[in-house]
């Protein structure tokens, strides 16, 4: 990172308080696997962090991965060493790293952030592997979520199976000295408790402390949206500086209770209404959130804003995790195929629902191929940016996708407008195709005796 990077740094935020005696600091870096950089260089240079977790892997994510590993041999977010290199020099010396960044390949990844970081600072990385499950399954007992399927119907097009692991892996290496510590698929939440666990020694048993650090997690995991990202609605749910949303950051003290935070000068609102939209994130029995930890109580949650801008969130409760863990399924869904072509001038729509009956009519006629395209029209704005908002419009984005398992026939659409250029209505123009591997996602219950979580350091 460069000294100009750091200056600019200085325009979006200043410098947090330190936490109080006893209190331990995580903040969050990255909510998703595309998420911004800059957030979380200014946590890890004003954030005075003790832990700083980058939480990449969203169900199809790993899933791509293991796909990417077959084909090129790189299972892993490349994206990370970019983030570790620019926020580990900022952050103190004894502040911590987790990361599910490890996707497919933790250990591949935990070599390369090695390689790139060692010389920015001293670190000591480990990997934890054991999620990935599938050799270790009977696919005929294995039942897929929401069908009467066994995982043994769906034959050779399971590419991977990856069970959610839980916060002890991680808090082992923690507390054998990694200072960076790379996951595949885990419980999102399980990357913010393990540095809560490490810290306070909290036992396993004590399902109020296990279902107060997963709480912690669970609200900061997706990063921005805390802090005003996704809450935001002009009109409605405004908020401050919406292009410099910053990340949040939670005092966890030893009995759980937690002070959610943001940097001084940065945009976005930490406020009850935005707290309470990330609480029932994802959240289908707020009595009963299923973690592999602790199953999650939050009907006796309280959230309260302080007069400083911060809110503190208390009265998690816990009871015993599920007997089984969650394993998302990673299948071979065959070829996206998507084209594009756009019309302009009076008439526009008639000629783009032309274009569209032509394709759909040789899809059927000429090439014989099951199903049909979908199509929509995208609106103004495509072909002419100077248009004012409201005017008729006099120009659409005509849209083609299809999902096969045939390559061909993915590739046939993309040709096939492609072809509209000379054979189709009037002033087509702006065409644009692109084939890609399709993966599609089940989910699974798997006995936790099939998971052996392993502890590397590279």
């Amino acid at each position: 990172m460069t000294e100009a990077t750091t200056v600019q740094d200085s325009r979006f935020a200043s410098q947090a308080q330190k936490p109080e005696p006893g209190y331990f600091r995580v903040g969050v870096g990255a909510g998703f696997a595309g998420d911004r950089y800059e957030p979380a260089r200014l946590l890890a240079r004003f954030g005075a962090l003790d832990a700083l977790v980058f939480e990449c892997l969203a169900e199809r994510t790993i899933g791509l991965a293991h796909a990417r590993l077959r084909r090129s041999g790189s299972g892993f977010d490349e994206r990370i060493v970019r983030r570790l290199r620019e926020t580990l020099p900022l952050l103190n010396g004894s502040a911590v790293v987790t990361t599910n960044a490890g996707a497919a390949d933790p250990v591949g990844a935990a070599n390369a952030v090695r390689d790139a970081c060692k010389a920015d600072r001293p670190i000591r990385v480990a990997a934890i592997t054991g999620d990935s499950v599938l050799e270790r399954l009977d696919r005929r007992s294995t039942r897929i979520w929401g069908s009467e399927l066994s995982l043994a119907d769906l034959g050779d097009r399971v590419l991977s199976a990856n069970a959610y692991l839980g916060a002890g892996p991680i808090t082992d290496a923690l507390l054998n000295g990694a200072n960076v510590v790379l996951t595949g698929r885990c419980g999102d939440a399980a990357l913010f408790s393990a540095p809560l666990v490490a810290r306070f020694g909290w036992p396993t048993d004590d399902l109020r402390l296990q279902a107060a650090g997963t709480l912690v997690g669970h609200l900061l995991e997706c990063g921005g949206q805390l802090t005003g990202g996704y809450f935001s609605d002009p009109g409605f749910k405004d908020i401050s500086q919406a292009w410099n949303i910053g990340f949040p950051y939670a005092d966890v003290g030893a009995n759980g209770d937690a002070i959610y935070s943001k940097l001084p000068g940065t945009g976005g609102n930490l406020e009850r209404a935005t707290v309470l939209e990330q609480l029932l994130y994802e959240i289908d029995d707020a009595s009963a959130y299923l973690t592999p930890d602790v199953t999650l109580d939050l009907t006796e949650v309280n959230i309260e804003e302080l007069a400083d801008g911060r809110v503190t969130v208390t009265g998690a409760l816990g009871s015993a995790a599920p007997e089984t863990l969650k394993a998302s399924v990673a299948v071979d869904d065959g070829f996206a195929g998507v084209a594009e072509i756009s019309y302009a001038g009076p008439g526009c729509m008639d000629r783009a629902r032309l274009a569209a009956d032509i394709i759909k009519t040789r899809w059927q006629e000429v090439h014989r191929l099951e199903g049909a395209p979908a199509v929509s029209f995208v609106g103004v704005g495509s072909t002419r940016p100077w248009a004012t908002p409201g005017e008729p419009s006099h120009e659409v984005r005509l849209r083609f996708s299809v999902r096969s398992l045939d390559e061909i026939a993915a590739r046939t659409l993309c040709d096939e407008v492609e072809a509209l250029y000379t054979n189709g209505p009037a002033s087509g123009g702006g065409v644009t195709g692109s084939v890609t591997p399709a993966v599609g996602v089940v989910s699974i219950d798997v006995p936790r005796d099939v998971v052996e979580p392993k502890v590397t350091f590279v």
